[in-house]
């Protein structure tokens, strides 16, 4: 038996005690975040009808360019940039956000930095 703590497991604890509190609507919708080893995704998601509103990842062309590398704090912010602009041309101003089990800090807070800059309240 390996006394190693599995650390994914850790992490999807961490968000479902987050997600008791945090739940988006049409209206405020959800920002959710994941980060793997090279990128970052994030996405609008609404609870309450069960869809995702808007999607960014660092996958995107519009991301893509410009950027050495899709694993970097710039990277993130780029992506929290583009999907502030994304939602911003569906009508949507205000969010809630869900750091996804994530310390708020590097990539995870560069998204939502990025997310604010571009007009987005939370």
């Amino acid at each position: 038996m390996s006394l190693r703590p599995n650390r994914n497991l850790a992490r999807q604890r961490r968000h479902d005690r987050i997600r008791k509190k945090v739940g988006g609507t049409t209206v405020v919708p959800r920002l959710n975040v994941f980060r793997s080893l090279r990128h970052v995704y994030a996405q609008l998601v609404d609870d309450q009808s069960g869809c995702t509103l808007v999607a960014v990842s660092t996958l995107d062309p519009e991301v893509k360019e410009g950027l050495a590398r899709s694993w970097n704090v710039d990277a993130a912010r780029k992506v929290g940039e583009i999907l502030a602009q994304r939602a911003l041309t569906k009508g949507i101003s205000r969010i809630v956000f869900d750091r996804g089990g994530y310390v708020y800090h590097g990539r995870v807070a560069a998204v939502a930095d990025g997310a604010r800059n571009k007009g987005l309240i939370f």
